[in-house]
């Protein structure tokens, strides 16, 4: 593996990955303090249904950022356009898009050491599963320099996230029965086809139109992006059938009602 081991870049994968791990820590605080005046039914939670409301507030925060960030370098720049540059796609990278990977590293970091520590209340196997597989894919991506294109892309799927920490929070704060409840889940629904399936089959349909150069990047990362890709669009898979059965149930309901 050639590595991407300047004095520039070896200072930022630090800087980055610790201010992710610091946004985390900020976020977190903020999600308890605000919280606390705001929400009358905070204090009610139990320990650790308090403790996974703060973990979501700084996962809601890293997904609209990663996820803004990931949507201005594959669509808004010229990073990734054909024809802007004589660099392979598989090879293009930034520094925005090196620091944007080194925040997401320390927020999966974080993310996971809560996990574990209090597993499983936090997240289950399948958790530890898609943390561990996306943080060895965006360390390889980053000290490589390499297919940064495509981990961008897995990193636009996490506009989702905020739908569907939206439908814990509205569930433990006793608002199922609402129509907020029902209009995230129909939002989470149709953003996780979008995200999660449609823009999975075109990232397939990308690597396949470019082998030419994907099969450049050294073996380790080669496999790593034709095995682990997979894993994550089945489990994406997974969960959007629990997501479809659970929005149908909901709407089952509200037709009861009525």
């Amino acid at each position: 593996m050639e590595g991407n081991f300047g004095p520039i870049e070896q200072v930022l994968w630090s800087v980055s990955v610790f201010s992710g791990v610091i946004m985390c820590k900020v976020v977190y605080d903020l999600t308890r303090k605000i919280s606390t005046v705001h929400f009358k039914g905070y204090d009610k939670l139990s320990r650790l249904q308090r403790i996974e409301w703060n973990n979501r507030g700084f996962s809601t925060f890293h997904a609209i950022v990663v996820a803004a960030v990931s949507l201005y370098l594959l669509v808004v720049s010229d990073l990734f356009k054909s024809g802007t540059q004589e660099e392979l796609v598989i090879n293009r990278k930034s520094l925005l898009s090196d620091t944007i990977f080194g925040i997401s590293l320390g927020y999966f970091l974080s993310d996971l050491a809560m996990i574990l520590w209090h597993f499983p209340s936090l997240g289950g196997k399948e958790y530890v599963l898609h943390h561990g597989l996306s943080m060895f894919s965006i360390f390889l991506s980053l000290v490589s320099g390499k297919a940064h294109m495509y981990i961008l892309m897995i990193l636009l799927t996490e506009t989702t996230t905020p739908f569907v920490n939206l439908r814990w929070y509205l569930d433990h704060a006793g608002q199922k029965s609402s129509n907020l409840y029902l209009y995230n889940g129909v939002a989470l629904f149709l953003g996780w086809m979008a995200a999660r399936i449609l823009l999975f089959i075109y990232f397939f349909m990308h690597i396949y139109l470019h082998f030419h150069q994907v099969k450049t990047i050294f073996p380790l990362g080669l496999y790593t992006l034709l095995t682990v890709s997979p894993i994550l669009t089945l489990m994406n898979l997974f969960w959007f059938w629990k997501i479809l059965k659970g929005m149908l149930k909901t709407l089952s309901k509200k037709r009861h009602v009525h």
